[in-house]
């Protein structure tokens, strides 16, 4: 068997097991054996891969059904191996997290506490399997794995005053995509004849027409509502501020990724006449995005939902680079959401240590002084923000300096009049994404200190995940060639490059 199989298998297969056998696993027993297959399925993806100019490493081909023409078709490139190694990362960290803290996934029986890593190992394998298919069908069927798992995370171990009502919020709006993309979907493989997705990358004559088109234009609307783009955003704040933290990290760090990915992989590559056509409209409300959430976190006084809003944003930046459909768009999409998912898995995981040190993550009830009352936690919560915000060092900056260069020179497909105004306008949202967390660093960490009895410093689990996330972040941020070397070899199986 393939090691990308393994790879992609393993967490879920795991993950079932168990379920099945929460009678005699603890909790933490289980956690650590997640963690444990996460770094397995870890070891598989280096094994399978090899940089080979963009080719994909560890493909796999077999048919399915040969009258239906599906194939058991998985491979990664340059492309997907970035949010393949970033996904197991942060399923290794909050199922290091749930090690360390069973008491707050259990309520009043162990077994509860199992189910949760069962899900979150069955997240683990989705999101991979969406990372590595190269099959419609394939892709669809992985995507769709993804949701019933987080519905549960949501709304079983979410907030008990409204964690069901935002986790069906979040599945009604991801299921109504998810209908649209299958459409686009069978409208392409009737008129293309296939469903691979490399074969439909390289026609020698792309789909054009009024039928592509539409549908293009239900796979592009289908993966906005995942990722989220403006205004289908409305689920996503919801379902962050109910969530428990590994609901709110996995579906930060990962589930946003599927879509940008998607709108990467099985939009401008296999649609890419249908992709210009409706770039200026992606563009557009790519940046109305950045503005609007920006402007949402200026008066928000939730923490979670600040960070959800901030994701709206930061999701903006990488649609606005794809919106450009050029060599440097692909690589800032990808940067960008890699270093998205570090930083925000970061943000989320502090805010869910307030959270669950005060009760809540309004700024009433977290007071004032967090640097004197809880100095190390507070300094993690300051150098998440400052990554956030694109300190120049950190990740976050390339992510969104490669996306406004990206919208400087963008492809024909955008005009560049256009582009040079959405160019403006996402650099204004780099200065309110300034402001806002300027306001978060003013109102909680800064002024005079509210002690309180529930004032708990970093324990060594929550300093350990932090470290590891911030090294990540700095790592990227001082050497980005670490992960562009491996990215620019694969754009050209999403744009066609110039010689």
């Amino acid at each position: 068997m393939s090691a990308l199989v393994v790879a992609v298998l393993l967490p879920g297969l795991a993950g079932i097991c168990l379920a099945l056998a929460r009678a005699v696993v603890s909790a933490r027993g289980a956690a650590a054996a997640g963690a444990a297959v996460s770094v397995l399925s870890l070891i598989c993806v280096v094994a399978s891969w090899s940089a080979r100019d963009g080719a994909y490493a560890g493909e796999v081909d077999h048919p399915w059904s040969t009258a239906l023409g599906l194939h058991w078709h998985l491979g990664v490139d340059g492309i997907s191996l970035p949010l393949v190694v970033m996904t197991i990362l942060l399923c290794v960290l909050v199922c290091w997290s749930l090690a360390a803290d069973v008491t707050s996934t259990t309520d009043d029986h162990e077994g509860a506490g199992v189910v949760l890593v069962a899900l979150v190992l069955v997240i683990e394998t989705a999101s991979l399997g969406v990372f590595s298919a190269l099959d419609l069908v394939l892709f669809f069927i992985f995507f769709e794995l993804a949701l019933i798992p987080m519905w549960f995370v949501i709304a079983r171990w979410g907030d008990p005053g409204g964690g069901r009502l935002a986790a069906t919020r979040f599945l009604m709006f991801t299921v109504t995509g998810s209908a649209l993309m299958l459409v686009g979907f069978v409208v392409i493989a009737v008129t293309a004849g296939t469903l691979q997705i490399p074969t439909l990358a390289d026609l020698p004559d792309p789909l054009t027409g009024t039928v592509p088109l539409l549908g293009g234009v239900a796979i592009a609307v289908g993966l906005a509502v995942k990722t989220p783009l403006w205004p289908l955003h409305i689920w996503l704040p919801d379902a962050h501020s109910k969530a428990p933290t590994v609901g709110s990290v996995l579906l930060a760090g990962v589930f946003l990724k599927l879509g940008t990915y998607g709108l990467l992989r099985v939009f401008v590559s296999v649609v890419p006449e249908p992709a210009a056509r409706l770039a200026p409209y992606l563009g557009a409300l790519a940046v109305a995005g950045i503005i609007a959430s920006c402007l949402a976190c200026l008066r928000e006084h939730d923490l979670k939902r600040l960070i959800a809003y901030s994701s709206v944003g930061h999701m903006g930046f990488v649609v606005l680079a794809i919106s450009t459909m050029s060599e440097v768009g692909v690589l800032a999409a990808v940067f960008a959401s890699v270093a998205h998912g570090l930083i925000t898995g970061l943000l989320f995981f502090n805010a869910g240590w307030l959270k669950q040190r005060y009760g809540s993550a309004t700024f009433d009830a977290l007071g004032r002084g967090l640097y004197t009352r809880v100095p190390r936690l507070a300094v993690v919560l300051l150098f998440a923000a400052t990554a956030s915000l694109g300190l120049p060092g950190l990740a976050g900056f390339w992510g969104e300096m490669l996306a406004l260069r990206s919208t400087y020179e963008p492809s024909p497909a955008l005009d560049r009049t256009l582009a040079w105004t959405l160019l403006t306008l996402a650099a204004l949202g780099v200065v309110l994404t300034t402001a806002y967390f300027v306001r978060v660093v003013r109102r909680v960490l800064q002024g005079a200190a509210t002690p309180r009895d529930d004032d708990i410093d970093l324990t060594r689990t929550e300093a350990g995940i932090s470290a590891v996330l911030a090294v990540a972040i700095v790592l990227l941020g001082v050497a980005p060639g670490l992960l562009t070397g491996v990215i620019e070899p694969a754009v050209g199986a999403i744009v066609q490059v110039a010689p």
